[in-house]
């Protein structure tokens, strides 16, 4: 493909800026013209030649339509091509592209072609893989269930108070994974409503951090499943300023936001590590900026624009600390989205150790969804 990055333009302009120099209604412009100017000078020369008149219309007609047929050709010889092309994709085949040689309208259709086939080639392979993932992660919890199941039916292990906590522990982790897709599902769909209102930061952020120390205290003895940490060893930190902050947003989505960055950058930390998080006001009115650092390996900068991807778990050696089996990768993918609901940004920034990923909500500004 020989098209240039695709861009708003208006009509009548090239992709840099300028206006379309072959334009089809230049092209047609052109084709009335030269007919007209074939016609005039065959009749000029009728004139001086004395040649009968009907030659003359004769030889204009053949011109005429000799150059109308270029003309058309040229015009419809890529509409042709777009046809096929868009044959094959509503067959599913989305590798197939338009040749881009043109600087004209079917130039810039053939660029739109080929950039809904980009887009709907990427789609097809993110369901794929989304299809692979989900089966990959459904398949480890219920092959745990179904062979502590078969030892008790087989009279290898008794159905004590051990056994079924093992059995509860890959009961539970499925059923994390099951909400955790149907949380993307509602997101995608826009059929989460906003609930939005002021509320203080101090009180709700240490209810959140209490909440995660609480349930990782709980299943201490159990290994990790798709949802909430185990690890016992981090130290969670609060640092509110001022400490009668107040934010407007929806409580409950931003507790998913907190709850998921906390259980991400727990799983990354190492050993008797720290994990703070920060909360400062924003520019707007009511708005907030929260802040998540861990002490982990952090991320390397070439994977910062993927960390938010879903059933991404990232590239870094050994990225997960003692005790963690590395979730499913969906957490921070629900986090993004809660925070997108809000208007707000998300990402990850610069720091001298770990991870640091920042949010900001935009407050008052914001317009509901």
């Amino acid at each position: 493909m020989s098209g240039g990055p695709v861009g708003p333009r208006g009509p009548g302009e090239e992709p840099w800026g300028g206006v379309r120099p072959f334009s089809i209604k230049t092209k047609l412009g052109a084709l009335v013209v030269v007919s007209v100017l074939i016609t005039t000078g065959l009749s000029i020369v009728a004139v001086h030649t004395k040649t009968e008149l009907r030659f003359i219309t004769v030889f204009s007609m053949i011109a005429t339509l000799l150059i109308t047929q270029f003309v058309a050709h040229s015009l419809t010889a890529p509409l042709d091509d777009m046809n096929a092309v868009a044959r094959s994709i509503s067959q599913g085949d989305y590798t197939r592209r338009v040749r881009e040689n043109r600087r004209d309208e079917l130039g810039d259709l053939a660029e739109t072609i080929n950039v809904m086939a980009d887009e709907l080639e990427a789609q097809d392979r993110q369901r794929k893989e989304l299809v692979a993932n989900v089966s990959h992660e459904l398949r480890t919890p219920i092959a745990g269930l179904r062979a502590v199941l078969e030892n008790v039916v087989d009279g290898i292990a008794e159905p004590d108070t051990e056994t079924m906590r093992t059995a509860l522990k890959q009961t539970e982790r499925l059923g994390r994974l099951v909400e955790t897709l149907l949380d993307l599902s509602r997101l995608d769909n826009g059929v989460v409503p906003l609930r939005q209102r002021r509320f203080e930061v101090w009180p709700y952020l240490s209810g959140v951090l209490k909440e995660a120390n609480m349930v990782a205290g709980a299943r201490g003895g159990m290994t990790s499943g798709s949802g909430n940490h185990t690890r016992t060893d981090v130290h969670l930190h609060l640092d509110v300023s001022p400490p009668e902050l107040t934010a407007h947003a929806d409580p409950e989505r931003i507790h998913q936001v907190v709850a998921n960055l906390i259980d991400n950058a727990v799983k990354h930390s190492p050993a008797h590590g720290r994990v703070t998080v920060k909360a400062r006001r924003g520019p707007q009115p009511e708005s907030l900026e929260l802040e998540v650092l861990d002490e982990g390996p952090g991320i390397p900068r070439s994977e910062w624009h993927r960390v938010f991807e879903r059933f991404n778990r990232g590239a870094v050696r050994r990225p997960h600390g003692p005790g963690s089996d590395g979730g499913t990768g969906l957490g921070l993918a629900i986090a993004r989205w809660a925070v997108d609901l809000h208007g707000g940004r998300i990402g990850v920034a610069e720091s001298d150790r770990g991870c640091r990923i920042i949010v900001t909500l935009p407050g008052l500004s914001s317009v509901p969804s």
